[in-house]
């Protein structure tokens, strides 16, 4: 079953609350992005207002229990801040390759901090690694068996809304499927009515929409266009 997945770009934390109100009535699943200003920018919350450390970061999701949060953290060495995003409660959390130099190690943390295993806790947490455009597809092989997804970015300034969708991506998730068919994908960044039924064809099961919604005139109405592009363009299992 494909899921279209509002994205939220916010710099603070009623805004933030605010969108996942907002979505609530199409949806019960929204991603997050945490964007530090390094790694990718511009910062949003909570790098925008406090210095982030392993404390606890009250998040802004207590209004929305039956949401289900994903964190997309764009940060440098997301290692060094790993409880702080486990401490937020999301189901499903997805690192970026090119922020770390220990990818595995936030694994191993995972699995010995938190009880993460692939295929175990699924119902609890769900683990991806995020891919940029011009990273090399070799390079995630060494976590394929132990996450629950990949995340293809769609454009090449990540962290930033209303980019212009990089058709070069098209190619890389063909490639990746042919040879991973049982890995699920998903999309985020330039994800449109536009762009969406190529995405869906290649049997991308998550489509992370973040401007085509949010600056959207009539929400509702532009999440029942995509769920009907989804139904018309989706690899369904029969």
């Amino acid at each position: 079953m494909v899921q279209i997945v509002p994205a939220i770009l916010a710099i603070t934390a009623e805004e933030i609350a605010q969108k996942i109100l907002k979505a609530k009535d199409i949806t019960t699943e929204v991603q997050v992005d945490i964007v530090d200003g390094s790694f990718a920018g511009p910062a949003t919350w909570p790098y925008t207002h406090q210095e982030v450390t392993t404390t606890t970061i009250l998040p802004p999701f207590s209004q929305s229990e039956l949401m289900n949060i994903e964190l997309d953290v764009m940060v440098d060495d997301p290692e060094r801040t790993l409880s702080t995003w486990m401490n937020m409660g999301a189901r499903r959390i997805v690192f970026h390759l090119e922020s770390t130099l220990h990818m595995k190690d936030i694994l191993d943390t995972l699995r010995t901090e938190y009880g993460y295993e692939k295929g175990f806790m699924s119902s609890s947490l769900s683990v991806g690694i995020a891919v940029n455009i011009e990273t090399r597809l070799e390079l995630l092989e060494p976590y394929l068996d132990s996450i629950d997804y990949v995340q293809f970015m769609g454009i090449k300034r990540i962290g930033v809304q209303g980019q212009p969708f990089a058709k070069e991506v098209l190619s890389k998730i063909e490639l990746f499927r042919k040879k991973h068919s049982d890995v699920p994908i998903q999309v985020d960044g330039a994800v449109s009515l536009e762009t969406a039924p190529a995405l869906l064809r290649l049997g991308v099961q998550r489509l992370i929409v973040g401007s085509a919604l949010f600056s959207s005139s009539d929400i509702e109405q532009t999440y029942t266009q995509f769920t009907s592009l989804a139904l018309q363009n989706g690899i369904h299992e029969t």
